[in-house]
C-alpha cells in the first residue's frame, strides 16, 4: 500500500511529467525544433537519469515512474531537436 507521501509524489509526478507532453506534441506536429535549447535538454536528460537512479535507491515508485516517463519524453525531444534542426 502506498503511504500518503508516495501519493503526493505520484500527484507531483503526473503534473510535472505531463508538462513535457505539449512540447513533444508540438515538435512532432510542426517538425520544427529550432527554438529548443539542445544544451538545456541534454542537461535535463542527465538530471532525470540521476533522479531515476536515486528513485531506485529509495525504492520510490513515484520517482521511478515519473522519471522513467520524463526521460523518454525528454529523449524524444532530443531526437526531434537533432532531426528537425
Amino acid at each position: 500500500m502506498l503511504d500518503k507521501f508516495e501519493i503526493i509524489g505520484l500527484i507531483a509526478a503526473v503534473l510535472t511529467t505531463s508538462a513535457y507532453v505539449p512540447q513533444v506534441y508540438k515538435t512532432w506536429k510542426t517538425k520544427s525544433a529550432g527554438n529548443i535549447s539542445l544544451t538545456m535538454y541534454i542537461a535535463m536528460f542527465i538530471g532525470i537519469l540521476l533522479w531515476l537512479v536515486y528513485g531506485f535507491h529509495l525504492n520510490s515508485f513515484a520517482m521511478i515512474a515519473a522519471n522513467s516517463v520524463t526521460a523518454i519524453l525528454t529523449l524524444i525531444i532530443l531526437v526531434f531537436k537533432l532531426k528537425y534542426k
